[in-house]
């Protein structure tokens, strides 16, 4: 079978034939349908994120389970899944308390592919740039079938973890006011997450002003083109002296910064996006006495196997905006030009079709 393969930083990722092992006890073979193009592809590619290669890329997918192996209970051949990279543990004490992004117990860098007689790894636990993959039980989370496949990709990573920051870890309530620095995928989700919890003030933040259209067409109340204008005075100007949450969507240490400096007493900031590794803000101490929180998250704080079905649900209803997301449709022999598109910030989500 195809699937996507990153070698190291001496060769390009290209589309290799590879094997696939049958799933063994408490896996599934999962037949990809879609798969959406992630940033954290692209940082592997660029070893912003450190991962051993050979690897098979790709980490947000939907398809139809082909296979079970043997003591697999929670899905059947035949049914709709979405891809969760969170193949946590179930067993440990925070998974048992409704906490499975802080499982110590997580499996790493499986192994299923092979080209040749080299074995691949498997990115993310998944590997969704390809025609089949297997993946931990856990990592397969059944959802209403009636949702397009290329819609419920999405769901697996970019919406969870966007739309999760919000409802999950910050907890936004009913009129707050909040910022979102950067409109790609992921701030796009935020954004979203802020309509969903009925938010008064939602302001867009990017230098990008087709992003900024972007954010108004998915709720955004207000917008600032941060290549302009200062956003920090804008932000305070339009709410009158901060926002109750702010939402960095970008992974860059100067707008953490930034989104700090725009908090109201009381506020708190949500780290989404991932800066290069061993990266480090420096901020003054006292910036927080006002009861002011910096909190990280991981993956919208998901509990997958309740929170995908959820969102399948919020789109069915016509709650959240999945097509909208789809900015461009690829096949995996068109990894190159969907890695540039990504690269010039012409993606909010691109969508490669895996026939």
């Amino acid at each position: 079978m195809l699937a996507v393969v990153y070698s190291g930083p001496e060769e390009p990722a290209r589309l290799e034939e590879v094997t696939l092992e049958e799933p063994g006890p408490g896996e599934v073979q999962v037949r990809l349908r879609a798969a959406g193009l992630c940033h954290s592809d692209l940082s592997v590619v660029e070893r912003q994120i450190p991962y051993p290669t050979p690897v098979v890329l790709g980490h947000e997918g939907a398809g139809v389970v082909e296979k079970r192996g043997p003591g697999v209970t929670s899905v059947r051949e035949g049914d709709t899944v979405v891809l969760s990279t969170l193949a946590h543990c179930g067993r440990c004490s925070a998974c048992e308390v409704g906490r499975p992004t802080e499982c110590r117990n997580a499996p790493r860098f499986r192994q299923p592919f092979r080209m040749g007689e080299r074995r691949l790894y498997q990115f993310a636990n998944t590997s969704a740039f390809c025609e089949s993959t297997v993946v931990l039980e856990q990592s397969a989370i059944p959802i209403d079938s009636r949702v397009p496949f290329e819609c419920a990709a999405l769901i697996g990573c970019g919406i969870m973890t966007g739309v999760g920051a919000v409802v999950n870890r910050a907890r936004v309530e009913v009129g707050a006011t909040m910022a979102v620095f950067g409109a790609g995928g992921i701030g796009l989700n935020c954004i979203q997450g802020g309509v969903l919890s009925g938010a008064s003030k939602i302001v867009a933040v990017d230098v990008l002003p087709h992003k900024l259209e972007w954010a108004r067409r998915f709720g955004a109340t207000h917008t600032v083109d941060a290549s302009r204008d200062d956003p920090v005075a804008a932000i305070r100007d339009f709410t009158g002296g901060g926002v109750d949450y702010a939402f960095e969507a970008v992974g860059n240490t100067a707008v953490i910064r930034q989104a700090l400096e725009c908090l109201a007493p009381g506020g708190s900031l949500v780290i989404v996006g991932v800066p290069k590794i061993g990266s480090s803000v420096d901020f003054v101490v006292q910036a927080l006495y006002q009861n002011k929180a910096i909190l990280g998250c991981r993956y919208g704080t998901a509990r997958p196997r309740r929170d995908f079905p959820v969102l399948a649900d919020l789109y069915l209803s016509g709650r959240l905006k999945i097509d909208e997301l789809v900015t461009r449709r690829y096949r995996l022999e068109e990894f190159e030009t969907a890695i540039g598109d990504l690269r010039q910030g012409a993606l909010a989500r691109g969508v490669f079709s895996i026939a």
